[in-house]
């Protein structure tokens, strides 16, 4: 698939190297005339989500809604950077935090999960009829993608398409890659924020979370099996993933979607992405690069981030042409 944009040259052809570097280059201030401010959506009698809006002024346009990955917030760097770029083309922005991410433990009885995509779909429908894209990052790709596939062949008409990024479509495969002893420092990492967003709902509420000795979880595919999937209702950890990986959904998808993916992601291995979906379902397009690294895609060339600005003009080709199922 061809866009408009020059065709990607990495800046480093190491996965690792881009993933790290990607994950702490500087992002430039907020424009001060798009202020964020923070609102509040109800999605069930208990549960709430706070996200953040930017609005350009025009009530007329097309907003954009920026999902973020595992353990991220709606002010992670990748998000941030994205709301500039959508800011500029004329984009409204809403950054939702999934739930109990961003320091929203309290808003919320339960946990998340990768394939949790009822806060989605509250949030669009509340935002009817206004024109909606998504663009989703790494597990925020595959909850909107797994819900474009849960609403099959009646999406909402105002959702004109999505875009994920780095998107685990596979977590069995995704969990196991990042369980590899070369990948250890990113488990670490993960691991790290899943506990101390875990202690936080314990503290809150001891007699749903109290008993779970989240300590003794050593890994990704721990936390999932003794905690994740027990809370959700899932058999196991095996279990979870089968129901909630979003290439199981894909064949289903009828919005305009496009998935940008690096064969050198350190979590994603290149097999999860030979499918033959990609070839039989027409509203589905696959931008695959030999590198890129996971949510970076840092480039030689301006613009620096390659696949946010692909993303971008994606959306800006739908917003003025209107939905189509090839693309």
């Amino acid at each position: 698939m061809t866009l408009g944009h020059p065709p990607y040259r990495p800046l480093l052809p190491s996965g690792h190297a881009q993933t790290i570097i990607g994950r702490y280059w500087p992002v430039d201030d907020d424009d001060p005339r798009f202020p964020a401010r923070e609102r509040l959506f109800q999605i069930e009698s208990d549960v709430q989500v706070l996200a953040h809006e930017n609005h350009t002024g025009d009530e007329s346009a097309p907003t954009l809604i920026i999902l973020h990955g595992l353990a991220a917030s709606s002010t992670a760097p990748y998000v941030r950077r994205s709301t500039q770029l959508a800011l500029a083309a004329g984009f409204n922005v809403l950054r939702p935090n999934v739930r109990n991410c961003g320091g929203t433990e309290h808003l919320s009885p339960t946990l998340y999960h990768s394939g949790l995509t009822i806060d989605l779909h509250r949030i669009v429908d509340e935002l009817a009829p206004a024109p909606i894209y998504i663009l989703g990052f790494s597990m925020g790709g595959n909850i909107a993608l797994k819900l474009a596939g849960e609403w099959g062949d009646d999406p909402p008409p105002h959702v004109r398409a999505i875009c994920g990024i780095s998107v685990p479509i596979r977590l069995d495969l995704c969990v196991r890659e990042l369980g590899r002893l070369i990948n250890r420092v990113y488990e670490v990492r993960f691991l790290k924020m899943l506990r101390l967003t875990f202690r936080k709902k314990q503290q809150l509420m001891p007699e749903l979370y109290g008993k779970y000795a989240v300590d003794r979880v050593q890994s990704i595919y721990e936390f999932d099996d003794f905690i994740t999937a027990p809370v959700f209702g899932f058999r196991d950890a095996d279990d979870y993933y089968e129901r909630t990986s979003c290439v199981r959904f894909l064949p289903r998808v009828r919005i305009p979607s496009l998935l940008i993916q690096a064969d050198d992601d350190p979590f994603i291995p290149p097999i999860a992405y030979d499918t033959p979906v990609f070839e039989g379902n027409p509203y589905i397009n696959l931008l695959r690069t030999r590198h890129g690294g996971h949510v970076a895609f840092l480039s030689r060339r301006s613009p620096r981030f390659w696949a946010e600005q692909q993303a971008l003009e994606f959306f800006a080709n739908l917003n003025t042409g209107g939905r189509t199922s090839a693309l």
